[in-house]
């Protein structure tokens, strides 16, 4: 019985590091990511463009419904945290025109 609880403690421990590392990943990825955008808010407020673009927006939406069907995410998820990015996005676009 040890021998099983110290095993499933073990594969605990290894799950949670990964996750740790995922984290990480998704952190250091979204900084980029509204890196970008940011370039893009500044960009449009430069030349009077608007701060949404919600053909861009449909396009992403489904692009990455595709996607998390590949990847075995819930894709009603994968929308919701895309529309969420999205709107944090366009909330920053909104300040550059400011």
């Amino acid at each position: 019985m040890t021998d099983a609880v110290t095993r499933a403690a073990e594969l605990l421990k290894e799950h949670r590091e990964s996750i740790d590392r995922l984290d990480a990943i998704l952190v250091y990825t979204l900084g980029e990511r509204f890196k970008h955008t940011q370039a893009v808010g500044q960009l449009k407020a430069e030349h009077d463009l608007p701060p949404s673009d919600p053909a861009r927006e449909e396009m992403q939406i489904a692009r990455l419904e595709d996607l998390a069907n590949r990847a075995h995410l819930d894709p009603d998820f994968a929308k919701a945290f895309l529309n969420f990015i999205i709107q944090e996005v366009i909330r920053h676009h909104k300040k550059h025109q400011e």
